[in-house]
């Protein structure tokens, strides 16, 4: 390049930019800086800028996290190939697609612990719903017992397609942060749902609602964090019947709310009443290794009395970028992507204790986020850090239209905060220091 322009050097390459603006040091970059620390630094540097404004760093969480997204799993996520409008449940689908669909099915087994994952669901609410009618279908009870601490909106998506199915929804409340199954009666029950963290972060043993579903004849559903997957106990570990996620954090950026990504993974006792699709693996009339799709147990496909699932579409090319993302962190990478949460929220755990007027809710052990309470109302605390620039969480009150029996008492006064592996400690000092402003 600098021979075709008739230059010496890379430096008379910048001869146009004035002297008083360059670096004069270069960029000191330390060796061996991940992706997101260099975007950080750079990020820095734009703030040097005139008018620059700066955007609200991110400490909210409640299953939609700010995560790096690599610049890879961007470049190829929105490659034509993937980008269509098209629906891929077709048999004549393209085989690349097909066999990315195969890849993140293979995925979402081993972050689940179980043995069939399907080719993705809406997001994760659906997807907990769509795991409600395949306990009910197995068994044929319809009264469900589902934790409190399985997130808000999830649960009021299930209230609402219950209205629907006849099902009986039956909340368990939390105790300290911890589900207090033993309050229940459980006859009858065919399905027991729990979440590993609950929404508040919190790690819960699973023993108990395992050891619930056993003695009922009952699916234990699990809805867990997939990240969470890389340093605790799978879902398959658990011993839970169905795994259910939300994808969001593997490659989709927050955008609003949507388009999520549903996970979903079960046994394959199972596999014949697994709602959407499942790509399978064979060989064509040539013997060469190929793609279909295996089961479809949907309404389009079988006999409508016989169909499990009305399911007719997935977020396909949110599945793919969830492929290309979990191919490219891999098993050691998804480990550093969970510790870097971890040790983030616990050293924010830690400074908060020397906030006067703000105090965790739980003495549970926690995984990414947790809850805290303060003196103010959630929301007037929030609204001041926001003028600080910072996204200090999210309101359970806001969360649990007002208190659903996840929180004992002064729900209004709590904050959910979480912390990704995007935040620096500089950056959660600074949140520490805002908070203790806006407490006052």
């Amino acid at each position: 390049m600098l021979a075709f322009l008739g230059l010496d050097s890379l430096t008379h390459l910048f001869d146009h930019i004035p002297e008083a603006v360059r670096l004069a040091q270069g960029l000191a970059l330390e060796p061996g800086k991940t992706e997101p620390d260099v975007a950080e630094i750079f990020e820095g540097y734009t703030k040097a800028n005139r008018g620059q404004s700066s955007l609200l760093t991110c400490f909210a969480g409640a299953g939609a996290y700010d995560h790096e997204v690599p610049a890879v799993v961007k470049m190829l996520g929105s490659r034509s190939e993937f980008v269509t409008a098209y629906t891929p449940y077709q048999p004549e689908v393209a085989q690349g697609v097909l066999q990315a669909l195969f890849e993140y099915q293979t995925l979402v087994s081993r972050l689940s612990g179980l043995e069939i994952a399907n080719a993705s669901l809406y997001d994760g609410a659906t997807a907990l719903v769509e795991a409600l009618n395949m306990a009910s279908g197995a068994n044929g009870r319809s009264r469900m017992l589902i934790s409190a601490g399985v997130h808000p909106h999830w649960r009021q998506v299930v209230r609402t397609f219950a209205r629907g199915t006849g099902h009986e929804i039956v909340e368990v409340a939390l105790r300290d942060g911890i589900t207090d199954w033993s309050s229940v009666d459980a006859s009858g029950a065919s399905a027991i749902v729990a979440a590993y963290p609950n929404y508040l972060g919190v790690m819960e043993d699973m023993s108990s609602a395992k050891q619930l579903a056993v003695a009922n004849d009952a699916l234990l559903v699990l809805g867990s964090d997939p990240v969470a997957a890389g340093v605790l106990k799978t879902a398959g570990a658990w011993g839970a019947d169905v795994f259910v996620g939300e994808g969001q954090p593997f490659g989709t950026a927050l955008s609003f709310g949507g388009p999520y990504l549903g996970l979903f993974a079960c046994t394959a006792d199972q596999v014949r009443r697994l709602p959407g699709r499942i790509v399978g693996e064979t060989v064509d009339s040539n013997d060469r290794r190929s793609f279909v799709t295996t089961l479809r147990a949907r309404e389009q496909d079988i006999r409508r009395e016989k169909a499990t699932s009305n399911v007719c579409t997935n977020q396909t090319l949110m599945a793919v970028t969830a492929a290309i993302q979990l191919g490219w962190l891999g098993t050691q990478g998804l480990r550093e992507v969970a510790l870097r949460c971890a040790q983030g929220t616990h050293y924010l755990f830690d400074e908060l204790r020397s906030v006067e007027g703000a105090s965790p809710v739980s003495s549970q052990p926690f995984f990414r986020e947790f809850a805290f309470r303060t003196d103010h109302p959630a929301a007037q605390v929030l609204e001041r850090m926001a003028n600080d620039s910072v996204l200090g969480g999210l309101s359970v009150a806001q969360l649990t239209n007002g208190g659903d029996g996840s929180i004992e008492a002064d729900i209004e006064n709590v904050i959910l905060v979480s912390v990704s592996e995007r935040r620096t400690r500089p950056q959660i000092d600074h949140y520490v220091e805002v908070l203790r402003k806006a407490v006052r």
